[in-house]
């Protein structure tokens, strides 16, 4: 039997067995008859067509199911003739369901139409694969060609990119070329410049030193003209006169010719002291006091216009670290207020804003400008911008041990002085 006849009968058996009573059923098929029918001819295909095969009763019976299901089928089987319209393939299973006359043909038939329209389909499908794959070949190539030609044109813009940049890096070696030229020539230039200048300061030095020496000839003479006129000899005084007005002559030339300016300038300006008056914090009691003596700070507040800005954390954690942060800037601040109330200076206190947990609520004591530090930003920096912000020659004195605070406004202009002498000093009456 043909294979594709074989899955049409197995499947009219499929159809068929579950309105079968279960009593009428072959041994081998009564555990499929619960099975849908699309089960029944998945799984128990090859049991169906040996019982139809083996068992003439049931092919029997699934031919009278189908007798019932396609009537008109079957009498056109049975009365010789074959339905033109009907599909060959169930005229071959319906055929060997019920033995009509005739029904071997019909089944070689069958399953010769079946593999020459199995044929010519795979055939056609060939040619349609045939053709999709040219179709895609062709697509393929044209795209294959769009790229080639893209590649070609971008290939084409990168050369030229390139020309263009070689042509630059040349234009550019070329005027680096000139530059260096340039260079080099101002180079020398300014080496023939340092060379000359060089020897006309040797030529005015060599004529300075020859009329220094003339001078000096001059001044001798001068004198022995003088010893001479109080020896009281007429004719040497004479002589002397007119010497005299040699040199005066001789001089007045040099004075012309050197065109000396009037010298508004004594020695005794050119001595370093300091100005009464201009006095800085640095000039403040350099010998006579000790760093730590009170004293010395009264000395630096009593400058004119002097500002004191304290590092705050610094002299209360020297002075008493044990108290609460709070304690401590009370108490500094409260001994700061007296002293600035008593010394009439400006006096500014800065505290680290970072050691507070919370945003401190306080009034500022009368007299002292209270500072904390932003957030990333210690009161070293406070300070050194403090510093800074003021004009340079105002007198400002620091109070801080911090070595590294001490350095930064040193060299900004400020007086640098240690937290114990300002706990000293507050602790004096």
């Amino acid at each position: 039997m043909p294979e594709g006849v074989r899955r049409r009968v197995v499947g009219l058996a499929a159809d068929a067995l579950g309105g079968l009573p279960p009593g009428e059923l072959p041994q081998s098929l009564r555990q499929y008859a619960k099975f849908t029918p699309a089960r029944r001819a998945k799984y128990a295909a090859t049991a169906l067509a040996a019982a139809l095969e083996s068992e003439p009763a049931f092919r029997v019976r699934i031919a009278e199911r189908l007798r019932l299901g396609q009537p008109d089928l079957v009498r056109a089987l049975e009365s010789g003739s074959v339905p033109a319209a009907a599909d060959p393939m169930d005229v071959a299973a319906a055929a060997y369901l019920v033995r009509s006359a005739g029904w071997s043909r019909l089944v070689a038939e069958a399953g010769e139409e079946a593999e020459r329209a199995g044929a010519e389909g795979a055939a056609a499908e060939a040619a349609q694969l045939v053709e999709k794959l040219q179709a895609e070949l062709a697509e393929l190539r044209a795209a294959a060609r769009a790229d080639l030609d893209r590649h070609r044109a971008e290939s084409e813009d990168v050369r030229k990119e390139g020309d263009s940049l070689r042509r630059k890096v040349r234009s550019l070696e070329s005027d680096t070329r000139r530059a260096q030229a340039e260079t080099r020539r101002v180079s020398a230039e300014l080496e023939a410049l340092k060379a000359q200048a060089a020897a006309e300061r040797s030529a005015a030095e060599s004529e300075a030193r020859r009329l220094r020496h003339r001078i000096s000839e001059l001044e001798t003479t001068v004198e022995q003209g003088r010893r001479s006129a109080r020896e009281g000899r007429s004719v040497e005084d004479m002589r002397l006169r007119l010497l005299l007005d040699t040199v005066l002559q001789s001089a007045q030339g040099l004075q012309r010719e050197l065109a000396l300016p009037v010298s508004q300038i004594r020695p005794a300006d050119l001595v370093e002291a300091v100005v009464p008056g201009s006095a800085s914090p640095h000039d403040v009691a350099r010998r006579a006091l000790a760093e730590d003596d009170p004293a010395l700070l009264d000395q630096l507040l009593a400058i004119p216009q002097v500002h004191l800005v304290v590092d705050g954390y610094n002299v209360t954690k020297t002075g008493y670290p044990t108290l609460p942060l709070e304690q401590q800037r009370i108490r500094l601040l409260g001994g700061l207020a007296m002293l600035a109330q008593r010394t009439q200076a400006e006096v500014t206190c800065v505290f680290d804003g970072q050691d507070l947990d919370v945003p401190v609520i306080m009034a500022p004591p009368r007299g002292v400008r209270v500072r904390f530090s932003r957030t990333g930003e210690t009161a070293d920096e406070l300070i050194r911008r403090l510093v800074r912000a003021e004009p340079q020659g105002r007198p400002v004195v620091v109070v801080s041990t911090d070595r590294e605070v001490a350095e930064g406004v040193r060299k900004a202009g400020a007086r640098p002085v240690a937290s114990v002498l300002l706990l000293n000093r507050l602790a004096r009456p």
